[in-house]
């Protein structure tokens, strides 16, 4: 994999005018601040002219829509969740869905998407989002646009980056619900099934389980059998502990006989039934949904973000198009696009952090 160090003083200015924002997929505490930090940067250190995207690429689409960012709108925005900019998962110029004669057609409008930000004077285009929309950057580059991005996903799931920014923020939340549920399930003397998000990956639900001190954590990289939870529940009662937490990612892969009753209802929902009917339990699930994207960032995905929006504006500097800023061996670099999607980072079940988890007798339900 090509990786290159973002070096903030060896920068070659070339022609870069102005540049452009846009932030694509779901949303992620930490994005206000990667656009607040490539706003001040592109603006203090460089004199740049910054246009705001709203709503991914669909702000191309209608390019009235776009608007210049200045640094007043960026004050006060750093502890803000969300974005200024406003996202969405269904903005794909290369699959873009419209009506025609009342049927649904699919067409290829990237064409213009790069006039309208020709003619809105954008020379360079940073890019914040997960997996879709930087395999959405990769075609706009590779068709002419100067592009860097900025890896977002609350799931931890690039492989190009060590950390993302928002998942340090969605884990804190996840670990605060778990240790608030921990105490109802010991007085009322029920298992309760949290589900968190994790939809390739279960790095929450691992990281959660583990720092909220759950006894069963199920992910999607480990195979499970309700017989085995069930098990474990009873031993559990065996020696005095008459409650148990259960952590599972939203994509867990279900066994066999839970597989037809998928679209019955959340996974947490259907390991709880099944549950409280082989162990003979009181169960109560709570899905924690949409909280986990929610709330002020972290000390730390602020910082993060910052680092990531400063080197996303560097990276323009340099001319390092194409290219998608990352977190290595604690430095901000960048990586080929090309080479960091497509390839997600799950968990090792082998791995240090799973190790540890069944060290300290937490089930994985296997």
């Amino acid at each position: 994999m090509a990786v290159h160090a973002v070096h903030p003083k060896q920068l070659n200015m070339s022609d870069i005018r102005c540049i452009a924002i846009s932030t694509g997929g779901g949303d992620a505490p930490g994005l206000n601040a990667v656009i607040r930090a490539a706003v001040k940067s592109a603006i203090l250190k460089y004199k740049w002219k910054v246009i705001g995207i709203p709503d991914g690429f669909d702000g191309l689409i209608w390019p009235e829509k776009a608007f210049e960012l200045t640094l007043k709108h960026v004050s006060g925005i750093l502890p803000r969740g969300g974005t200024i900019l406003g996202t969405t998962n269904r903005g794909n110029p290369f699959q873009y869905k419209t009506t025609e004669n009342g049927k649904e057609v699919i067409r290829d409008i990237s064409p213009d998407i790069l006039a309208n930000a020709a003619k809105l004077g954008i020379d360079a285009v940073i890019t914040i989002g997960g997996d879709g929309s930087q395999t959405i950057a990769l075609e706009l580059f590779q068709k002419g646009m100067k592009i860097v991005g900025v890896p977002k996903t609350i799931d931890n799931d690039l492989s190009a980056t060590e950390v993302t920014f928002g998942f340090d923020t969605a884990l804190t939340t996840a670990t605060d619900a778990v240790d608030k549920i921990h105490t109802t399930a010991e007085s009322h003397h029920r298992v309760m099934v949290i589900e968190v998000m994790g939809r390739d990956a279960g790095w929450i639900a691992l990281e959660a389980g583990i720092a909220g001190g759950a006894h069963v954590i199920l992910i999607p990289e480990i195979p499970f059998t309700v017989q085995r939870i069930c098990d474990y529940v009873t031993a559990r009662e065996s020696y005095g502990k008459h409650f148990t937490i259960v952590v599972v990612a939203e994509g867990v892969k279900l066994p066999p006989e839970l597989k037809e009753n998928r679209r019955s209802g959340t996974v947490g929902n259907l390991i709880g039934t099944v549950v409280a009917a082989g162990a003979r339990k009181e169960v109560r699930v709570s899905v924690l949904g949409h909280i986990q994207r929610g709330g002020s960032p972290t000390p730390f995905d602020r910082i993060l973000g910052t680092r990531f929006g400063v080197a996303a504006a560097d990276a323009i500097a340099q001319g390092q198009f194409g290219k998608m800023v990352c977190l290595r061996n604690e430095r901000i670099q960048a990586v080929d696009i090309r080479e960091a999607i497509g390839k997600m980072k799950t968990v090792d079940p082998e791995g240090e952090l799973v190790r540890t988890a069944r060290a300290i007798g937490i089930s994985f339900g296997d």
